[in-house]
């Protein structure tokens, strides 16, 4: 995959990070201090944001979102739990964090080594949106979709492109058999460059894509940097009818590292 591994040594950690050969390691987090995610790094989705999705994400809760052994702990719960200031109650509860206004990048290979989560209803994802979504919305400001799994279908994992193209929504993506790639870590990457973005899952390529499918006038979604997100989606459009039965589900995060061609 990637050859020869060169050393880098971060003062900030005492194990020194592997950089594939011709890359320079530009920003990673390796979730080595126990609490909650690094605040200049990660911030919050919160609420029921997208999908129809049975969740409320809550904020800076250890319930839900926490570092605990070198691992992030996304955690998906079934309980009664009183939404703050709103006078009601959620049934389910998890966590989104992202980057965005903290980090984001324009190519580059972005890995995620995680471990899924599993049971009817979860649909944990490593995922990346066009800063601009603000402005110009979704699907316009594009979106990559390093990893998806959906727990009612339990030996596949996802890898999706979104974009607009002459004002509709427009999609690529592929997926790959695995036996159980909830029952260990797995490592997801995309190799982003300005012609193609390459999914992996550990070594095995999971989806190519060519960015040319998304120029129109002159722009292109995929040549403007985008930021990350980790979430654990419950229920909703694609994670389907929720398993009570399987609660809490863990949604672990052993690293991310981002890399940029040298």
């Amino acid at each position: 995959m990637i050859g020869s591994m060169a050393m880098l040594a971060l003062s900030l950690f005492a194990t020194p990070v592997p950089v594939p050969d011709g890359y320079n390691l530009v920003w990673h987090d390796e979730f080595d201090t126990d609490g909650l995610p690094d605040a200049s790094r990660w911030g919050y989705e919160v609420g029921y944001v997208r999908n129809k999705e049975s969740q409320y994400y809550t904020k800076e809760r250890r319930e839900n979102c926490r570092i605990e052994d070198g691992k992030l702990i996304i955690e998906g719960r079934h309980e009664k739990y009183e939404i703050p200031g709103g006078g009601k109650t959620a049934d389910y509860t998890a966590a989104s964090i992202n980057t965005l206004g903290r980090a984001s990048w324009l190519y580059g290979r972005i890995e995620v080594r995680a471990k899924l989560p599993q049971g009817k209803g979860v649909w944990p994802a490593a995922w990346m949106l066009g800063d601009s979504i603000s402005k110009v919305g979704w699907p316009a400001c594009g979106e990559i979709d390093i990893m998806e799994f959906v727990g009612h279908t339990p030996n596949k994992t996802y890898a999706t492109v979104h974009w607009r193209l002459g004002g509709g929504h427009k999609s690529s993506g592929g997926n790959l058999t695995i036996s159980e790639p909830w029952a260990d870590f797995h490592t997801y990457r995309v190799d982003w460059t300005a012609e193609a973005m390459d999914f992996y899952f550990d070594d095995q390529k999971v989806h190519s894509y060519k960015l040319a499918a998304a120029d129109e006038n002159g722009d292109n979604a995929f040549r403007h940097p985008q930021y990350l997100l980790l979430n654990l989606a419950l229920g909703g459009s694609w994670g389907g009818q929720i398993d009570d039965a399987i609660f809490p589900q863990r949604y672990e995060v052993d690293y991310v590292r981002v890399y940029q061609a040298k």
